[in-house]
């Protein structure tokens, strides 16, 4: 995925139709890598990436072939390579001066904030997770300076389509035990489980 310009992710409300339009898409377009599942709460993701023109081709496809099942999706013809990175669950650890999030009702639109806010900002785009665990929601955390992180967060906030943002916020200035905590584990069970001992992946 990271050796490809253009990303899409489609998502689905069904197993069934998510593999119907996956398999469509692939017949479609010479795309260079897909990768598919399911997350909670049953849907189903199709992601493909390649050059451009291919995975508009595929995305297309995918449309056509979904009908209603299709809640949501993005097309980054240019992805962030530090978004590449949170998609394949990477985080990234460290000081920073303000922590800003992003929480959105699906993977695909807190894709495509991420993607905004770290190219309309200097910001880190230290974790993004995608809907097991949170119901099928998104969130993402920024870090960096107060003013770069306020203007990541309108800026991805402002990429959301109507509906699927949650919330957002920016905290100046991030307790040192809170951050800590927050690179410890995103999830409440294992961060008590393994309290002194979790590990990020950085």
């Amino acid at each position: 995925m990271a050796s490809h310009p253009a990303v899409a992710l489609l998502e689905f409300d069904s197993v069934a139709a998510g593999i119907v339009a996956g398999d469509a898409m692939v017949k479609r377009a010479a795309i260079g890598s897909l990768h598919t599942g399911t997350v909670q709460p049953g849907h189903y993701l199709v992601l493909v990436a390649g050059e451009v023109g291919e995975v508009e081709e595929a995305v297309d496809a995918g449309r056509a072939a979904s009908g209603d099942a299709l809640i949501d999706l993005v097309l980054l013809p240019d992805i962030h390579p530090d978004v590449v990175e949170a998609i394949r669950g990477h985080r990234r650890r460290g000081p920073v001066e303000a922590l800003g999030v992003i929480e959105t009702v699906s993977v695909a639109s807190v894709i495509e904030a991420a993607d905004a806010g770290v190219k309309g900002a200097a910001v880190a785009l230290l974790e993004m997770s995608l809907a097991d665990g949170l119901g099928g929601h998104g969130y993402l955390l920024f870090g960096g300076s107060v003013s770069d992180v306020e203007a990541a967060v309108a800026i991805g906030s402002g990429r959301v389509p109507p509906g699927h943002l949650m919330r957002s916020s920016v905290i100046p200035s991030l307790h040192p035990e809170m951050r800590a905590d927050l690179e410890r584990h995103s999830r409440f069970g294992p961060s008590v489980g393994r309290e002194g001992g979790g590990d990020a992946v950085g």
